[in-house]
């Protein structure tokens, strides 16, 4: 294969993979495919024993890719010793007489070459020198290393040539980390790479190979003996015994088992390296196929098998430690957006925002700062050029709202023909009377009233007077000629639609509403300096019949109508139901008390759910205004209307190619519904309390399309779960929104918005329509090339937003980004943003679910991500043995994060995850932002007994791993969704007695919702971090009690994510082994 040749670029969703040689592919339940021979030592047929591998010269270093001739080959991923979660006969290399394994490659037993934080002493990436790091790296000076030199290997089934000299490399390599996980029959290969030369490794047995054991399959993998056929993703045999390594987590090793560390001083460069390249190894890994049967024999007589090893976890990228020196390094200072193309600090990093001229990262996140110039170049390295926009994001209280620039009548300044909006990249000339546009080059004449004179750099001298000149965010106050129909807008309208049938007022439900309506009310959204708000209000109770209600303030008494016709809904009133809250205060109380009272005695069990949003809608078209519905629904709508549903929920689907009609809507009426109401800016907010299947992936698509918002309490009881609600119902109400809205995002020549990713209806190809847009939705979009691009003058975004505020003033708001171009791929992999690659990779997949099999999706998601890898490998990376898995620095977290997302609930659901929850789920990713997806993703996990009670600060996260937890310690874990409290049977009896004011492990309750209010340092810290959490999330997070050993602890599992899951999901360290695999078979 030629070394330039172009990487291979994904199948679309819709494809299987193609099937490489001597790798079996899944034949959708996971057969072999015929043809493919099954060997117990894999599909490596490589070289002849005896054949003697060539020395290179000293300073030999292969062209960047990788020779076509005696590839290096290591990491023994090509061997079938396999882990639980490898199956199936690993890739083979290329069989063209290619010589054996040589330098790092011939590690043992699955050693993968790594060097994470602090080992290493060859640099593997752009030198520091040629390039400045966007985000400083933890990392010393490099030290350029010998060449990759050979080793030879003996082994029961090959021979190899006798050891070289030099071992330098391949002891850095190894130091670390071996992947290879061993069967209880086996001898583990011992710690490689320690000493000073070859006498010094360890001996090896004869000891005849195991045979591979079956285990779940990866993604992408196949399995080696019959399948399971119904769940080709899950497991089919039993766990292998818990000799094997790594299998069940324990303390993480702390000394080093086998022979001694070297005694020469060490190199400096053993930091962490720029590209993030794990070049050193600390132990066998667990859960990967050993290679052979004992440690490698470097030209030394055989011996007794040494002791068991297991990776040492510290040894491969860690989240925390990442996060943290990111915080370190840039925590500090304020992120100026002067500068173009600047990657910001991480979203878990706090850090104030000047603006400059460039949007805050709070309002665009990119997944690259510097693009390629090329379509060829973006299609080589397959990083998706993608912005993820949160339009009305909030900000901190230190930082500066966007002003609002009033230009009178004449309205805001564009550009004549791509109709961009005045920003500070636009160029003034002829002295300030033209202006030439920075997004299509057309040259457009300033009008009289905004004409200023150019100082003698070329600037107007108003700039710094002007937000649309010198900032990347601001707001135009709209004309009437960018309003509906051409007139001004009303203020929007909040209508409350309650379900009254039994289930909702058996629980306390309807009581609790009405109750918290009463107050609620007085926190109706406003602009900054009004009195009180402009937002109007009514109400509608229903179950199989609606209840419309006038609460005009004249009125003594409310009076209710009802409309029993459902099939053609209409609205029974006009006056009087739409009101002021201050004028009819005291109708709408007195109504609110009445509601409850009303239904006390129902027997109706059914409710209707289309006509109650035809109704809202109905309202809104009367009144001519846009707004707000606020449902709260309880059932599966089944009563005769339109829009019934049928209980449509099977679990049999579930890896089947019919599992995607489960995340979609059993019918086409909700899609022609969401239309009409976003079409009338009639946002839908749907407050879902369900005891059974509701379907939820067809009551979600109005308030999916029209902006909204669904929140979802399952078998919601008054005590654990009011609080809870509450606190999500008042955020909603009070959080600010903007109505009828449309947003554009333009860009420079040489690419354009393709794809769009995001709660929201798209009637054309550029134009994003929502009926309502809050503080919390983000809308993704994704940039393809339309023609070169240049470096000099780089690449532009705008992003305009066309809505009406909580006042009914038309605004605009416009956001601007700047962006570097590279020609250079080293250039592109420096300036990445992993967080905002996976929140758009998540939402990408999270699409592909409603038209291809989630089989697909999932191998479609690492064959991605493996080519970015591998682009970067064979483009960027010194060369190395290929052995070794090179990351980028930017990137060394994507294989982690990338597992999370293979493992969430929408593509690897396990037996308790309900359909409705996989499709609530489907819909909340969908229009998170990075930050969201962050956490929800990769959870936080902090120790509580180790919080300082005299400090404001939280304790230092730790690695989502059930072996880093201690039962005599207490922690906290939270995704965004829930925050579980994990308490270890070993805990002191007076932390007890302090957090939960009992005296004993056992007298804990499972059942509180809340943690009680006790009068200690220990109670008041944890619940402020509890608090301060809540406060950074947009949903308010179940608080669940698991004690160690209890049936809970099963569900708390399922987020320790660096783990194997029960549904089947590799652990972090297999998923790494499995990532390596995939990148050396796409660079061979």
């Amino acid at each position: 294969m030629s070394v330039n040749q172009q990487a291979h670029t994904g199948p679309p969703y819709g494809q299987p993979q193609p099937g490489y040689q001597g790798y079996q592919q899944p034949a959708y339940g996971g057969q072999s495919l015929p043809g493919v021979p099954q060997s117990q030592y894999g599909a490596y047929n490589g070289p002849m024993p005896g054949y003697q591998q060539p020395v290179p010269p000293q300073g030999y270093f292969p062209s960047l890719g990788f020779p076509s001739k005696g590839s290096p080959v290591s990491l023994n991923s090509d061997t079938s010793s396999l882990a639980p979660n490898f199956i199936g006969s690993l890739r083979a290399p290329p069989t063209s007489g290619a010589p054996p394994p040589a330098s790092g490659a011939s590690h043992p037993s699955g050693h993968l070459a790594y060097s994470q934080f602090e080992h290493g002493d060859v640099q593997n990436g752009i030198p520091a020198s040629a390039a400045p790091m966007q985000r400083p790296p933890a990392s010393q000076p490099f030290l350029p290393g010998s060449a990759p030199t050979p080793v030879s290997q003996i082994s029961t089934f090959q021979q190899y040539g006798p050891p070289p000299a030099s071992v330098q490399q391949l002891r850095n390599h190894m130091a670390g980390m071996t992947i290879g996980s061993t069967a209880a029959s086996a001898p583990p290969p011992a710690g490689l790479g320690y000493g000073v030369g070859p006498s010094s490794y360890p001996p090896t047995t004869g000891a005849p190979r195991p045979p591979a054991m079956p285990g779940p399959p990866l993604p992408g993998q196949t399995v080696a003996g019959p399948p399971p056929s119904s769940q080709p993703n899950h497991v089919s045999s039993p766990p292998p015994p818990s000799s094997m390594a790594g299998l069940h987590p324990g303390p993480p090793m702390s000394g080093l088992h086998g022979p001694p560390p070297p005694t020469h001083p060490p190199q400096p460069g053993y930091q962490m390296q720029q590209n993030g390249s794990f070049g050193q190894m600390r132990g066998p890994q667990p859960n990967y196929g050993g290679a052979y049967p004992g440690a490698p024999n470097y030209g030394s007589p055989p011996g007794p098998p040494p002791p068991p090893k297991r990776l040492d976890p510290d040894s491969i990228p860690s989240p925390i430690q990442v996060i943290e020196d990111d915080r370190n390094n840039r925590g500090s200072e304020p992120f100026v957006t002067g500068v173009r193309g600047q990657v910001p600090p991480l979203v878990t990093t706090n850090f104030l925002v000047k603006d400059q001229g460039n949007a805050s990262p709070r309002y665009i996140r990119c997944t690259s700062y510097n693009i390629p110039c090329t379509s060829d170049m973006a299609k080589q390295s397959q990083v998706p050029l993608a912005a993820v926009i949160k339009p009305l994001a909030t900000l901190p209280p230190e930082e500066t709202l966007p002003y609002l620039v009033d230009h009178g009548e004449s309205g805001p300044v564009r550009c004549n023909r791509c109709k961009a909006y005045m920003c500070p990249f636009m160029q003034f000339i002829e002295g300030g009377r033209r202006f030439q546009c920075c997004f299509c080059s057309c040259v457009t004449e300033v009008p009289p009233h905004y004409f200023q004179h150019l100082d003698h750099t070329g600037k107007r001298v108003d700039f710094y007077d002007r937000p649309e000149l010198s900032l990347g965010s601001y707001e135009f106050l709209a004309t009437v000629d960018y309003c509906k129909n051409n007139k001004f807008p009303s203020p929007p309208a909040f209508i409350f639609m309650i379900d009254v049938s039994y289930n909702a007022v058996k629980s306390g439900l309807v009581r609790l509403i009405c109750e918290e309506l009463k107050s609620l009310l007085d926190y109706l959204p406003r602009e900054g300096n009004m009195e009180e708000s402009a937002i109007r209000v009514g109400f509608v109770t229903y179950n199989k019949v609606l209840h419309f209600y006038n609460v005009k303030s004249s009125l003594a008494q409310p009076q209710m109508m009802v409309v029993s016709d459902v099939a053609d809904m209409f609205v029974p009133l006009l006056d009087g139901f739409l009101v002021n809250v201050n004028e009819s205060r005291t109708v709408i109380a007195s109504l609110l008390d009445q509601i409850p009272e009303m239904f006390a005695d129902t027997r109706e069990t059914e409710t209707v759910f289309a006509p109650v949003i035809q109704a809202g809608l109905e309202a809104l078209k009367a009144a001519e205004c846009a707004g707000k519905l606020f449902i709260f629904h309880t059932s599966l709508p089944i009563a005769e209307a339109p829009g019934k549903l049928k209980n449509r929920d099977d679990r049999k689907l579930i890896n089947t190619d019919k599992e995607k009609t489960l995340f979609q809507p059993q019918t086409s009426f909700y899609n022609n519904l969401a239309k009409d109401c976003v079409a009338q800016g009639c946002c839908v907010d749907l407050f879902l309390f369900p005891n059974q299947y509701l379907d939820v992936a067809t009551l979600g698509v109005v308030p999916y399309q029209t902006g909204g918002s669904i929140y979802k309490y399952a078998y919601f009881q008054l005590e654990t779960d009011q609080y809870r609600f509450l606190n999500d119902l008042r955020r909603d109400v009070q959080k600010e929104v903007g109505f009828d809205a449309v947003m554009r995002v333009r860009t420079s020549t040489g690419i354009r918005a393709t794809d769009f990713f995001g709660a929201f209806y798209m009637s054309n190809t550029t134009d994003v329509e929502m009926a309502g847009l809050d503080c919390d939705k983000t809308i993704t979009v994704e940039f393809k090339h339309d023609d070169k691009l240049n470096e000099d003058s780089g690449a532009l975004l705008q992003c305009a937003l066309l809505y009406t505020s909580c006042a009914g003033q038309r605004r605009l708001r416009i956001h601007n980004l700047s962006l570097n171009c590279c020609t250079q791929l080293a250039d592109l992999y420096r300036n990445c943003e992993t967080d905002t690659l996976i929140n758009y990779l998540a939402k990408y997949a999270y699409r592909g679910v409603l038209s291809s099999p989630v089989k697909t999706v999932r191998d479609a998601l690492i064959n991605q991500c493996a080519q970015i890898l591998a682009c970067y490998r064979k483009n960027c990376a010194s060369p190395s043995s290929a052995g070794q898995l090179i990351l980028p620095e930017c990137m060394k977290l994507l294989p982690v994060y990338l597992n999370c997302v293979l493992k969430s609930d929408v593509l690897q659901p396990g037996p308790e995850v309900t359909t409705d929850d996989r499709a609530y789920i489907r819909q909340l990713v969908t229009s998170m932002d990075v930050a969201e997806t962050n956490v929800f993703f990769y959870p936080r996990l902090l120790p509580l007994t180790k919080a300082d009670v005299d400090s404001d600060s939280l304790p230092a996260a730790i690695r989502n791993s059930e072996e880093r937890l201690s039962k005599g310690d207490i922690y906290l874990l939270e995704n965004g969704l829930n925050v579980f409290v994990w308490v270890g049977v070993s805990v002191q009896q007076g932390l007890i007695q302090n957090l939960f004011g009992v005296s004993s492990f056992s007298q804990i309750s499972n059942a509180l919702s809340t943690l009680p209010v006790l009068e200690n340092p220990f109670s008041k810290k944890v619940r402020s971090i509890v608090d301060m959490i809540q406060g950074q999330r947009s949903r308010y997070m179940k608080l669940i009690i698991v004690k160690q050993e209890d049936k809970l602890e099963m569900l708390f599992k399922h987020f320790l994510v660096e783990d194997k899951s029960l549904s089947g999901g590799a652990s972090y360290v297999d998923f790494l082994c499995h990532m390596h695999k995939e990148i050396r078979q796409l660079l061979s």
